[in-house]
């Protein structure tokens, strides 16, 4: 089974729901015969970090929300991250451009270490508070799952994989993706937002037993499943939203 994940790295939700799909793959009977490729994903293109300025101060001037209403929901999210094991530090986490850090995690995905690649930069930005747009640090961190920091430092001194970052971007737009984390799974259902793990097993067992039949893009989401009342989580380039 092959399932592609749009996501992007400071995206608190795409954080959330790659956990909430591994527990249900963990539980999966037929876990061993899943592959999982992470695409790139940009939630603000033009996002810059601000020396001297918090993550609540630049959210907030950036999407034009009171700052109490920023920490408020952002407080929630951190719960939500608690919930199935991560740790959120948003006081102290730096807004930044992703783009250079999904070129690095190209190359990742040349070497076979697209999955090590995403977990690192995800916990890095969300739990360790460091700047994704950095060079040293993006080459340090690669250089962590195994990648040469030669090669790295290359990359990022080039265009080089800039083009299969807009695909993946171009990809994501052509099937309608308004939103990440979203999740198609062998290229027949598709699965939006950090949905509930019960979600994620169904759609499991469903594709499972399909897997033969022709790909015909489905949404699969609460209101059509088992746990309808559940909430679901996911971000645009307006923010971060929890709905019932």
């Amino acid at each position: 089974m092959k399932i592609e994940v749009w996501s992007d790295f400071v995206c608190p939700f795409c954080y959330i729901g790659k956990r909430k799909l591994e527990h249900a793959m963990e539980k999966f009977p037929s876990k061993d015969r899943i592959v999982v490729y992470y695409k790139s994903y940009q939630l603000d293109p033009n996002a810059k970090h601000i020396p001297g300025k918090d993550f609540y101060e630049t959210f907030s001037e950036l999407k034009g929300i009171p700052l109490e209403q920023v920490t408020a929901m952002n407080n929630q999210v951190a719960q939500q991250a608690t919930k199935v094991g991560l740790t959120y530090n948003f006081d102290t986490m730096k807004y930044c451009n992703t783009f250079d850090a999904h070129r690095v995690a190209k190359l990742a995905e040349e070497k076979g270490k697209n999955k090590e690649i995403t977990e690192r930069f995800l916990h890095a930005y969300f739990t360790q508070s460091r700047l994704l747009s950095d060079h040293d640090t993006l080459i340090e961190l690669a250089g962590e799952v195994g990648l040469d920091k030669n090669e790295v430092k290359d990359v990022l001194e080039s265009n080089r994989f800039s083009k299969d970052v807009r695909e993946d971007i171009n990809v994501a737009q052509q099937i309608g993706v308004q939103g990440v984390p979203f999740f198609v799974f062998n290229e027949k259902f598709a699965v939006s937002g950090a949905q509930p793990e019960e979600v994620f097993s169904e759609v499991l067992e469903k594709v499972w037993e399909e897997e033969n039949k022709k790909p015909v893009l489905e949404s699969l989401n609460p209101s059509k499943s088992k746990t309808s009342k559940s909430k679901t989580s996911y971000c645009t380039d307006d923010g971060c939203e929890i709905k019932e």
